[in-house]
């Protein structure tokens, strides 16, 4: 008697499963392939770690690493310009902390205190970019909230040392350097990562309650001041020209007395050579003198009088006329 077969129904088809044996090689050589290279864009610096310690950092450029995540790459973007934003918000910034994001934030942070007790608004910008990309990812946790911290405080203590027409008006500048030194000087202290480039004052207004009354002093200075120069242009104009005139006029008495005073000695010169002559023939030289001087005297008179020891009586004469008028 035969012994009764059991039947499981049709047997699998193995050959089917052996395409699987070069499926999951390549998923495995994909993967390996995929996570072996990276690439830095133009305007940064790929800082590569290894088992999560930095292991290296590197230039722009497409470069390999070892897979599977034993390299991971952060990409430190140092040669672009960063910005930070005090007191007011540029829309549409890409970096959640250029700015404080709520209008109460910026009011308080730009509020402060002048070294005469006068409010002020000071709203400002601090330029900057990445110097040293591990440092920037290792050495602080929150480099770029560090930053805000110190540029707000170092801004508090230069305006906290001014008066509010410094801060408003003439002291711009000055603040604006010394708190990007100050700055440069905290920031390498820290080891932050970052270099300031430059600190630049927005605007700076007295608080809205009392901007009339502050810009109404503002321009009276400002008109005290044009007075002022209008005052000091005239002087400048006036006065050189007074002294030019003084000049000139004591130059002219100084040549005027050195004419009268050559005229003088030539005068006397000439008189001591009369009187060396007139000693010589005192009768002639004296009778000369006599008849020059009638010469030049009686042709100017209108009537004269002739006068002689010999005659008794004096006789008139009449120019262009004879003795008694006749012709």
């Amino acid at each position: 008697m035969s012994k009764p077969t059991l039947s499981f129904g049709r047997q699998p088809d193995w050959s089917k499963l052996r395409v699987l044996r070069w499926i999951v090689p390549g998923v495995v050589v994909l993967v390996l392939a995929l996570t072996s290279y990276y690439t830095v864009p133009p305007d940064s610096q790929g800082v590569v770690l290894r088992f999560g310690r930095y292991s290296s950092t590197e230039e722009p450029g497409l470069h390999f690493k070892l897979p599977l995540g034993v390299d991971r790459v952060e990409v430190v973007p140092v040669r672009r310009q960063l910005k930070l934003e005090f007191g007011f918000g540029t829309p549409g910034a890409t970096n959640s902390r250029q700015s404080r994001t709520t209008r109460s934030q910026q009011m308080e942070e730009k509020s402060m205190v002048t070294g005469d007790l006068n409010a002020a608004l000071v709203e400002w910008v601090v330029q900057y970019h990445i110097d040293d990309a591990p440092a920037f990812l290792f050495k602080v946790r929150e480099p770029e909230t560090t930053l805000r911290d110190l540029s707000e405080a170092v801004m508090r203590e230069i305006v906290g040392d001014r008066t509010v027409d410094q801060v408003i008006t003439t002291g711009r500048q000055d603040i604006e350097d010394k708190a990007m030194l100050r700055l440069r000087v905290l920031t390498k202290e820290y080891e932050l990562g970052v270099f300031v480039d430059q600190v630049q004052l927005k605007d700076v207004n007295p608080p809205e309650d009392v901007k009339d009354s502050f810009n109404e002093v503002n321009k009276a200075q400002q008109d005290r001041e044009n007075m002022v120069n209008i005052a000091n242009g005239d002087y400048n104009k006036v006065v050189p020209r007074a002294k030019g005139q003084a000049e000139q006029r004591i130059s002219e008495a100084e040549g005027y007395k050195l004419e009268r005073i050559n005229e003088a000695q030539g005068n006397a010169s000439a008189f001591d050579a009369v009187l060396v002559e007139y000693v010589k023939a005192t009768e002639v030289t004296r009778r000369r003198l006599y008849l020059e001087t009638m010469t030049e005297v009686i042709p100017g008179l209108s009537s004269m009088w002739i006068v002689d020891d010999s005659v008794t009586q004096l006789l008139p004469m009449v120019q262009g006329k004879g003795l008694g008028g006749g012709k």
